[in-house]
């Protein structure tokens, strides 16, 4: 039986386009006991994922065997509370693009994004969108974000992928290994995706006048190659960001300034929510740690409720 290996780079979730290490392309599709060896995911394959493929006399080759990943983005089905949804693997960094109005990204949604990332080692920068379409109370807002995110220690970049500014910078810190790009449905992937790859064609779509959300222009997950090196992931736009078999006790880990501020708690087994001595509690009246990060940290101490999404982060 010959054995091929190659990386997915395309997935609409039941079928696979694989680059083989030689460079070719092959459709392929999972083996169908793939999904039976206790992996509690809705795509048991994701785009990034190094894998064994053997040809079919069929259309399409079958995927039978997955590398060991180096980590991935992974968050809770929505429709499936107790499985996941992996965004992607192997990636080097991933960069979450907001938007402070038309739709407004809440601080939930990053934090719960930057702790599910921080869990799986995965770097991310923040790309702060259509800054050429703020008012200035809008433009007071992103620059108080990026300033709160900047001094948490994640890299901020304000954009406007519609005129192209800020993006030269960006593309520098993009030139080398693979980036997922995320974000929710019209903070301006698929535009951002057509400017740093020209041949990607991405579709575009304007945002519903009525709910101030964006439709979803991508349907598939697909790995580009940009011209002046890297590699970009694109996926569907996220609606909401559940985390995913997170313990309890580990979350604080996951809020870079909770964790490092909970070393001078009295307790070491300290939750910060209630305890006498909780240095966190202190430096949140103090305003050292923002209420909107704790706030988010509490948020994600309630999804051990398997029954919970909450599909507005």
């Amino acid at each position: 039986m010959t054995k091929i290996h190659g990386t997915v780079v395309r997935s609409t979730g039941s079928h696979y386009e694989v680059r083989t290490d030689d460079g070719q392309l092959l459709p392929c599709r999972v083996k169908g006991n793939f999904r039976l060896r206790g992996i509690r995911s809705t795509n048991p394959v994701a785009v990034g994922d190094g894998v064994t493929v053997v040809p079919s006399a069929a259309d399409a080759a079958f995927i039978v065997e997955i590398d060991e990943r180096r980590n991935y983005i992974i968050r809770k089905a929505s429709n499936l509370s107790k499985q996941s949804h992996i965004l992607a693997a192997n990636v080097d960094r991933a960069l979450l693009l907001v938007t402070v109005a038309r739709p407004e990204t809440s601080t939930t949604f990053i934090d719960r994004f930057l702790a599910s990332a921080e869990a799986y080692r995965v770097p991310v920068l923040l790309g702060f969108n259509k800054a050429d379409d703020l008012s200035p109370d809008e433009q007071a807002r992103a620059a108080e974000l990026q300033a709160l995110y900047t001094g948490i220690g994640y890299e901020c970049f304000s954009l406007s992928a519609r005129l192209g500014t800020g993006i030269e910078a960006l593309r520098t810190c993009l030139q080398s290994g693979i980036t997922l790009l995320a974000g929710h449905s019209g903070v301006g992937k698929s535009t951002l995706l057509n400017l740093l790859v020209p041949g990607a064609h991405a579709r575009t779509a304007e945002i519903s006048a009525v709910h101030g959300t964006g439709m979803h222009t991508t349907t598939f997950s697909e790995l580009y190659t940009m011209p002046d090196g890297g590699s970009l992931i694109d996926i569907p736009g996220i609606k909401g960001f559940g985390t995913f078999d997170m313990d309890e006790g580990e979350v604080s880990h996951y809020f870079r300034e909770i964790f490092h501020t909970a070393a001078d708690c009295r307790f070491s087994n300290c939750t910060h929510t209630r305890e006498p001595g909780c240095a966190v509690l202190e430096a949140v009246e103090q305003g050292r740690i923002a209420l909107s990060r704790y706030a988010s940290y509490l948020s994600m101490l309630e999804d051990k409720d398997e029954g919970k999404y909450r599909a507005a982060f």
